[in-house]
């Protein structure tokens, strides 16, 4: 039985989250804590939380295993684009898109049930 988390709407653009994301995708839980907390950009400490999160539902809300735990799924879907104008010279306006990420993760326990 997998167990879902997401964290919608989050302040960073889908191709930088998925850098992160890719490295913890099949990884044991413990495992992907300890890559996730060794990376220093912003999109490692967004995937922790989702991480904690699902995590903490599969132990909590399904019974299942903690230290059997595993990513069994992860992905980074668009988010909402904030669509902004930069004044530039002889009266050009330039556009800034603020992207945001959708950041999903799946936690199954290892060996099933």
């Amino acid at each position: 039985m997998s167990v879902r988390a997401t964290a919608k709407n989050v302040k960073i653009p889908a191709t930088k989250a998925r850098l992160v994301v890719d490295l913890v995708r099949g990884k044991p839980v413990d495992e992907a804590r300890a890559i996730l907390a060794s990376l220093p950009n912003k999109a490692a400490r967004l995937t922790a939380k989702v991480l904690e999160s699902a995590a903490a539902n599969a132990a909590n809300t399904h019974n299942l295993d903690p230290d059997r735990l595993f990513v069994s799924r992860a992905f980074v879907d668009e988010g909402l684009v904030m669509k902004r104008i930069q004044p530039k010279d002889r009266g050009r306006a330039f556009r800034i898109l603020k992207r945001s990420s959708h950041i999903t993760l799946y936690v199954d326990e290892a060996g099933g049930r």
